[in-house]
C-alpha cells in the first residue's frame, strides 16, 4: 500500500547493530551441540509408537502429516514438543500442537498423537490443552483440533480425569471461547469414546471423516455398565463369550447418529484430506483483519542475519554481550525507537517493527553500570539485575503500550532484582509487584523470550508466563537456564548454618560439602533447555536462528482480530518517546 500513518515516527527509525568482526566458532560449536540433542529428543518423541508406514497403510495419515497438509508452507511453529511433566513413556502428553497459518489467518492446532496409544489422553495432556486454549484465548484466534482420541488411558486414569485441570475441561473451555466469539472448529477422524469425544461434541463446527464416531461410551464398554465390583471366573468367561461370537460389535456415535440423527457432525468426508479442505473452508469464513491495516511501515527483513546471534549471545552466563545487536538481528530493518535512553539503563525498552506491525520491546541489558543504581554511593550495577528506575520506566512503558494497544515482546536475560536493605527502602518489593499490575491491566497479547537467564521473581515480572494471564506462550534457546537462583547461591542459603554449626562443633564439614554439591549439581541439571521443555518451564526450545519467525508468528496473530484497536494517529507512546528525546535529555 505504501500509504502509512505518522510515517515521520515510524519510517527510518533509529538503527542498531553493526557488522560482525568474526564468528565466535567455539560458542556456535556449543550452542548448536545443545540445539542438535533437542532435535534429536523431538525426532525420537515423534517416531515414539506405532510407525507411520502402518497407520499409512491403515489409511490413516498420521498427526503431523494432517498438521503439515492443514497449514499453510513454512508457517507451522510448533509449541510444547517435549512437554511431559508426568514421565510419560514414550515422552509426550499425546497431542501435537503449535501455531499455523490457515489460508493465511494463524490459528492454535492440536493434533491427536495416533501413533501413540491412538490418541489416548494420558498424563499431563489435560494441562497442554488448556495451554493451547490459553494462547487462542489471549491472541483471540480460532482453535483447530485434528481429533483422533481413544479416550482416558484407564490405568492411570486419576492423572488425567478429576480435578480443576483435568481432562473434562474442554468443556468450559470451548464454551468461553465460544462466548469471546473465538470459534473451535474440529476436523475428527477415527474412534472417540467417552472423553475422547469431549473436543467434538462441545466445538463451534464439527467436520468428520466418514468412519469417525463419537460417544458417550465405546464399544468395549457397553457390556460393562453393571459391574459387580470385581471380576470372577465366571465374569470373565462371559466376556470372553460375548467377544467371541458378537464378532466386531459397531462403535456407537457413528456418522450415521451424528450426522443424520444429531446434527452433531455439520459435515462428513470421504477422505482423510477433505477434511482437512472442510477445515479450510471454514476457517476462510472466518473474520480477520487484513494486517495491513495495522501496519506503519512496509515490511522489511532484519538488516544482520539471524544466524550471527550464535556468536553474539554467550553460552557461559557470566559473559555479557549487546543486547542492541541482538536486537538488531531480529526486528524489521534492524530499527528501533527507544523508549527513555539513560533513564534505568538496567533495561532496554522501545518500539520495534515485525512485517510493518508495531511491538513494545522490553529487554535485559548486560554488563557493568557505573555509578548506578542512585539509591546506593559508588556502586556499580550488574547488567540483568533489576532496579528502582529500570522497574519505574517499565511499568511506564507498559502502561503506554497498554493505551496504545501495541503487543509486548519480551527478551529476558536476569540474575534477580536487587536486594538488601537499600533495595527495600527504594520500594523495589512494591516496584516489582507493580509492574506484574500493569502487566495484566494492560490486557495485551505477550510473548516472552529467555534467552539465556529467567531468575528468581524477576523471571514473573518481566512478562513470564507464572506471573500474569496475557502471555500467549514462551520459549527458550539452547542458552536458557531457569531457576530461583544459581545452585552455588542456593546451596550457600541452605547449608551456611550447618556449616557454621558443625565447625565451631568441630565435626566434619564434608557431607555437608557433599550435599551443598549435589545440590548444585541438581540446580543445573533442572534448570537446562531439554528440562526446561520437558518440563513446562517454557513452551518450545528454538534455534537461536528462529527466534523472529516466532516473533513473527506471535505479532501477526495478535494483529489478526484484536479486542481493541488505537488508531495510529493517537498514539501516545511514540510523541512520548520523541519528546523525551528532543527536549528532556538535551
Amino acid at each position: 500500500m505504501g500509504q502509512y500513518s505518522m510515517p515521520r515516527y515510524f519510517k527510518n527509525m533509529p538503527m542498531l547493530g553493526k557488522e560482525l568482526r568474526s564468528e565466535n566458532t567455539e560458542n556456535i560449536a556449543v550452542l548448536k551441540v545443545v540445539e542438535q540433542e533437542i532435535k534429536d529428543l523431538i525426532k525420537k518423541v515423534e517416531d515414539a509408537g506405532r510407525s507411520t508406514e502402518s497407520l499409512n497403510e491403515a489409511g490413516q495419515m498420521t498427526a503431523m502429516q494432517r498438521i503439515l497438509a492443514l497449514v499453510d508452507q513454512d508457517t507451522w511453529r510448533p509449541l510444547n514438543s517435549l512437554y511431559n511433566p508426568e514421565g510419560n513413556d514414550n515422552g509426550s502428553t499425546g497431542i501435537i500442537k503449535g501455531l499455523g497459518c490457515v489460508n493465511g489467518k494463524w490459528v492454535m492446532i492440536v493434533a491427536s498423537d495416533n501413533k501413540k496409544l491412538a490418541g489416548a489422553w494420558v498424563p499431563g495432556q489435560a494441562d497442554n490443552l488448556l495451554r493451547a486454549s490459553d494462547t487462542a484465548k489471549i491472541l483471540r484466534i480460532p482453535l483447530v483440533y485434528l481429533l483422533n482420541c481413544s479416550g482416558v488411558k484407564f490405568d492411570e486414569q486419576e492423572k488425567v480425569y478429576p480435578n480443576r485441570r483435568g481432562g473434562g475441561t474442554p468443556f468450559f473451555r470451548n464454551a468461553e471461547l465460544n462466548q469471546m466469539g473465538i470459534p473451535v472448529i474440529v476436523g475428527i477422524y477415527g474412534t472417540n469414546p467417552a472423553g475422547g469425544g469431549y473436543h467434538s461434541i462441545s466445538p463451534t463446527v464439527l467436520i468428520a471423516h466418514e468412519k469417525a464416531n463419537m460417544a458417550v461410551g465405546g464399544a468395549g464398554i457397553l457390556g460393562g455398565m453393571h459391574p459387580k465390583g470385581y471380576i470372577d471366573m465366571e465374569g470373565a468367561e462371559q466376556i470372553a463369550d460375548m467377544v467371541a461370537n458378537s464378532g466386531k460389535q459397531k462403535s456407537p456415535g457413528s456418522v450415521d447418529v451424528h450426522y443424520n440423527e444429531t446434527g452433531f457432525m455439520r459435515e462428513v468426508y470421504a477422505t482423510e484430506e477433505g477434511v482437512i479442505e472442510g477445515i479450510k473452508k471454514y476457517i476462510g469464513m472466518l473474520p480477520a483483519y487484513n494486517l495491513e491495516f495495522f501496519r506503519v511501515d512496509e515490511p522489511y527483513l532484519p538488516k544482520f542475519d539471524a544466524n550471527e546471534l550464535y556468536s553474539i549471545v554467550p553460552m557461559n552466563q557470566k559473559r555479557s554481550y549487546d543486547i542492541y545487536e541482538v536486537l538488531a538481528r531480529i526486528f524489521d530493518n534492524s530499527e528501533f525507537m527507544e523508549y527513555k535512553k539513560g533513564y534505568g539503563p538496567e533495561m532496554v525498552t522501545g518500539l520495534a517493527k515485525v512485517n510493518g506491525l508495531l511491538v513494545g520491546v522490553v529487554a535485559n541489558v548486560q554488563g557493568l553500570l557505573l555509578n548506578y543504581p542512585e539509591y546506593k554511593e559508588s556502586s556499580a550495577a550488574i547488567g540483568g539485575k533489576l532496579y528502582r528506575q529500570g522497574l519505574i520506566k517499565m511499568n511506564e512503558f507498559v502502561t503506554l503500550c497498554a493505551r496504545d494497544r501495541v503487543p509486548l515482546v519480551w527478551i529476558q536475560d536476569t540474575s534477580g532484582i536487587d536486594v538488601g536493605d537499600d533495595a527495600e527502602r527504594a520500594e523495589l518489593l512494591g516496584l516489582g509487584q507493580s509492574l506484574i499490575y500493569s502487566i495484566q491491566n494492560s490486557g495485551l497479547p505477550s510473548f516472552e523470550i529467555t534467552l539465556r537467564k529467567g531468575t528468581a521473581a524477576a523471571h514473573y515480572v518481566l512478562g513470564g508466563p507464572q506471573g500474569n494471564d496475557t502471555n500467549a506462550f514462551s520459549i527458550g534457546t539452547a542458552a536458557s537456564e531457569i531457576y530461583v537462583m544459581n545452585g552455588e547461591t542456593a546451596a550457600t542459603a541452605m547449608y551456611s548454618r550447618r556449616l557454621a554449626k558443625d565447625k565451631k562443633a568441630g565435626k566434619d564439614l564434608q557431607p555437608t560439602i557433599d550435599k551443598m554439591n549435589k545440590l548444585i549439581e541438581d540446580f543445573v541439571t533442572k534448570s537446562r533447555p531439554i528440562f526446561c521443555a520437558q518440563d513446562g518451564m517454557v513452551d518450545e526450545i528454538v534455534d537461536m536462528c528462529m527466534l523472529r519467525p516466532y516473533v513473527v508468528a506471535f505479532t501477526e496473530a495478535a494483529y489478526q482480530n484484536p479486542k481493541s484497536v488505537c488508531p495510529v494517529h493517537q498514539m501516545l507512546l511514540p510523541r512520548t518517546i520523541r519528546d523525551f528525546e528532543t527536549f528532556v535529555k538535551k
